[in-house]
């Protein structure tokens, strides 16, 4: 998509051209996206997936605030009482079978 185009996603207050113009270079020079030229005028497509940026993203949540624990993610929750204590059992007969099946 051009600039212009991806401004229509946005409601009203949109971000200035200029703004978005900048995140999408940003996300450019991150790998994320990357563009053809057309003129004067680049369309961006995306370089990734949105399961490999969800998986990226996750990772890197975890690595920065719990230093690399998925335990320490799963105490927090669970402690939050984001995650029932049913919810957890059934997490854990989920990871049990799929090791089962490997």
């Amino acid at each position: 998509m051009f600039v212009k185009e991806l401004l229509e996603f946005y409601d009203e207050p949109k971000p200035h051209f200029n703004t978005l113009s900048t995140i999408v270079r940003t996300l450019e020079e991150k790998g994320f996206v990357a563009h053809k030229a057309f003129g004067n005028t680049y369309q961006y497509y995306a370089t990734v997936s949105e399961d490999e940026f969800r998986d990226s993203t996750l990772k890197g949540v975890i690595s920065k605030y719990f230093n690399n624990s998925y335990l320490g993610v799963v105490s927090s929750l669970v402690k939050q009482e984001e995650v029932s204590l049913d919810e957890l059992k059934r997490l854990i007969k989920e990871v049990e079978n799929g090791n089962r099946d490997k």
